[in-house]
């Protein structure tokens, strides 16, 4: 009943400029009115006021107690400024106000505070509907798939095959590993949805922080580029598996085994098992990819440079120089161990591992991604140097959010499918 509700789309220029335009409306309620000058003189002042109020919190949040952990965009600073600018005209509105008034600076507050979020949501490219940004769940349960016949290059179309590939949920056992994870989520291409589905390539992939293995697909339209994919090579893609590399939102165990969790174990033994034992895929290692955004970015890397018998190629999208949970990384993550931490670090593992001599390794960021993108300038240096075979993709325009993993996955897949012998 509600399903049209749940996709509605929230990031469409329409819906924006329709937010837009009820606060400007309610707006000019309040602003044309007959009033003294010092009310006229109180309402720009709470407007300036308002809007400085969100600048500041921007400033204060963003730059110096980096809760959000990216630099804030100038347009993510100007709708805090326009949300709190309306905010502050509402309130001051209700000084000494008529009930109609009342009730015009009362729907005004919502409305401001809605088109501000808007904003905000448009410039970061998170939530895609309703439904995402509820965090309702739209993927079914995991189903079993049969046994793989055959290789994608003998594979031949054998009965219907479906139009569109599948995202299915499942928990994913935490067998040697023992880590407090949620449920994965599954992408199944439409030649996985065959009777006789051939031996398919692997992803292995990992959303940022915060977020949940949700993100790749519901922000990062994953699902969609690989279908456009698909459609194009006989129902081929690979399989995507995105596991929960964190636990909870605000966790970040840096894809280590250590006191926040034994991760890395999950991650590289628990999952990969399951892969093999309940799914069609190919077992070769130049079959494996290993991919992520920001701090799954890190984990890709981390994770394709320790385990080359593993993965024969990495997808590190605007992910960090090292893994990091702030000043106290070594203290809680490592447990004091300077030289543990040395280890774990990307250009440290690219080092001690060296040569790769069939590994590809791809990476991207966002042009006006000023915190990162140095970062991964430098560990796609020193992924060649080691002698992985690197290229690097920039998505112009965008800084360190799902604009850029959509631009970059587009970018990046013919070069994992070349890989893979699918295009």
């Amino acid at each position: 009943m509600f399903d049209w509700v749940l996709s509605f789309r929230v990031d469409s220029a329409g819906f924006l400029i329709g937010c837009a335009l009820v606060a400007a409306g309610l707006t000019t309620v309040l602003v044309v009115r007959r009033g003294t000058a010092r009310s006229r003189l109180l309402s720009a002042v709470a407007v300036v006021a308002g809007a400085g109020l969100g600048y500041l919190l921007c400033w204060l949040l963003g730059d110096v107690l980096n809760v959000f952990g990216i630099d804030l965009t100038p347009t993510t600073r100007a709708w805090s400024a326009v949300a709190f600018a309306g905010v502050s005209l509402a309130i001051v509105s209700l000084v000494r106000a008529r009930a109609w008034r009342i009730v015009v600076a009362g729907l005004a507050i919502p409305a401001f505070l809605l088109v501000g979020a808007v904003g905000i949501n448009q410039d970061f490219g998170e939530f895609t509907t309703v439904g995402s940004a509820l965090g309702v769940s739209p993927y079914e349960s995991f189903s079993a798939l049969p046994s793989a016949h055959g290789t994608i290059t003998d594979w031949r179309v054998n009965g219907a095959l479906p139009r569109q590939g599948k995202v299915e949920q499942v928990d994913i056992p935490a067998t040697h590993s023992g880590f407090a994870h949620r449920a994965a989520l599954v992408y199944l291409p439409p030649a996985a949805l065959t009777v006789h589905p051939p031996a398919l390539p692997v992803i292995e992939a990992f959303s940022g922080q915060p977020g949940q293995p949700a993100d790749l697909f519901r922000s990062g339209d994953l699902a969609g580029l690989l279908d456009q994919e698909a459609a194009t090579h006989h129902g081929l893609a690979p399989i995507v598996v995105v596991p929960d590399q964190l636990g909870a939102p605000d966790r970040n165990p840096m894809c280590v085994d250590g006191p926040l969790g034994n991760s890395a174990t999950y991650l590289t033994k628990d999952v990969p098992d399951w892969i093999r034992t309940h799914l069609p895929v190919a077992t070769d290692r130049a079959d494996w990819f290993v991919a992520g955004f920001s701090q799954g970015g890190t984990c890709a890397i981390q994770f394709g440079a320790a385990h080359p018998e593993l993965f024969g190629g990495v997808l590190d999208i605007s992910g960090e120089v090292e893994p990091t949970i702030g000043p106290n990384t070594v203290a809680v993550g490592f447990s004091g161990s300077a030289a543990a931490y040395a280890a774990a670090r990307p250009l440290s593992i690219l080092s001690s591992k060296a040569p790769y001599p069939n590994t590809v390794a791809l990476f991207g960021y966002g042009s006006d991604d000023s915190r990162y993108a140095p970062g991964v300038v430098r560990v796609a240096a020193a992924a060649g140097a080691a002698g992985m075979s690197s290229e690097t993709f920039v998505s112009q325009g965008t800084a360190h959010d799902w604009h850029t993993v959509r631009a970059v996955l587009s970018l990046a897949l013919p070069s994992v499918l070349d890989r893979f012998g699918i295009r």
